[in-house]
């Protein structure tokens, strides 16, 4: 019967898996999402509040995706020409796989990386070829360099979720230099970083930066990525491969809005590193753990056999992080994002209660 290949190609989608979210836990404490909440919620309600003012919901958005790439070259300062945005990161990488790669494309990327890509990559079946952590979760760039000679596409978060592990900036544009295949380089968390690879996309024609406002600017909820890149692949990108209509006028005028308050954005990244620091300083005290660096804002430890006891209790007294458990020679990985200061003392006096 024809109706057969339908239900057979669903069981073959089922069987995939898919992007896996976090657990829901119903008014705890949230440091599971890598989400910004040093920005604080009274700003982003100003921001919809007059946003609002700017948006007529019955119409749709024409001319907005234009306004809101003015506004990010102006923060970028890059040539408008250079940006497309998307519905989230997500969806600007599911279209860059979905019409530049296919069965025969032979993608390089890292063990672990951003588990969407992962998934993308299986639902489309495009084959992966992983280089793994270290035990001290760092990447060998000579090991990238190697291999990156049988790829068609390299796909590096930099910095790395789950990890939050970042190349020297030196060794990263060795490999971007050397790679002739399709580049990109999703720096969702680059703001919390050392450095930005958005420079080198107007001399490496080949290379495509993708960012992100979900997580510097706290609009994770709006659904907002953005790229640069070459004006030609650029050019193509908006006017055949995306959407009419990518994104909200709600989420473009809240954009705008934000992008021109910048300052608030750079004022909770400055938090966030010192946080980070204070997490990372404070969970090494304990023998249990082992931390490891992140340029993240979040904080990646191996709580080895007791990491289900240790996220058990977090749960048990209104705390959320990511279970993760295993990540290449390491069992039992949890993960927490750098809150406010309020958040992150809540989080570190639970820990000295379940192990001082």
């Amino acid at each position: 019967m024809k109706k057969d290949w339908v239900r057979k190609k669903t069981e073959e989608f089922s069987s995939i898996g898919g992007y896996q979210k976090p657990e829901l836990h119903t008014d705890a404490l949230k440091l599971d999402s890598n989400e910004n909440y040093v920005i604080s919620k009274q700003f982003q309600q100003d921001l919809i509040t007059n946003a609002k003012k700017s948006c007529d919901v019955r119409e749709y958005p024409l001319g907005g995706v234009e306004r809101l790439i003015n506004q990010l070259s102006k923060f970028l300062k890059v040539d408008s020409s250079m940006i497309g945005v998307g519905n989230g990161s997500d969806q600007i990488l599911d279209l860059i796989l979905s019409n530049f790669a296919s069965k025969q494309t032979k993608v390089l990327t890292s063990n672990p990386t951003f588990g969407f890509f992962e998934e993308r990559c299986k639902l489309y079946s495009i084959p992966v070829t992983a280089i793994p952590f270290s035990s001290d979760m760092t990447l060998d760039v000579k090991e990238f360099l190697k291999v990156s000679k049988n790829a068609d596409i390299l796909y590096l978060d930099s910095p790395n979720n789950p990890t939050g592990f970042q190349f020297e900036k030196n060794d990263l544009q060795k490999l971007v230099k050397s790679f002739d295949g399709l580049i990109i380089i999703d720096e969702a968390y680059g703001e919390f970083g050392d450095f930005s690879l958005s420079n080198m996309v107007k001399s490496q024609e080949n290379l495509i930066v993708v960012q992100t406002l979900s997580k510097s600017f706290g609009l994770a909820g709006l659904r907002l990525g953005y790229f640069i890149a070459n004006n030609k692949f650029t050019d193509a990108f908006n006017h055949v491969l995306q959407y009419p209509y990518p994104v909200s006028t709600l989420t473009i005028e809240s954009a705008i809005l934000a992008l021109e308050q910048s300052v608030q954005m750079k004022d909770a990244v400055k938090i966030i590193k010192e946080e980070r620091k204070r997490i990372i300083d404070n969970l090494r005290k304990y023998d249990t753990f082992q931390v490891f660096d992140s340029k993240a804002n979040f904080v990646l430890f191996d709580a080895h056999g007791s990491h289900k006891r240790v996220y058990d209790a977090l749960v048990e007294q209104g705390i959320s992080i990511r279970k993760l458990g295993k990540i290449g020679k390491h069992d039992g990985c949890l993960r927490v994002t750098v809150g406010t200061k309020e958040m992150n003392s809540k989080f570190l006096l639970a820990i000295r209660d379940l192990l001082g």
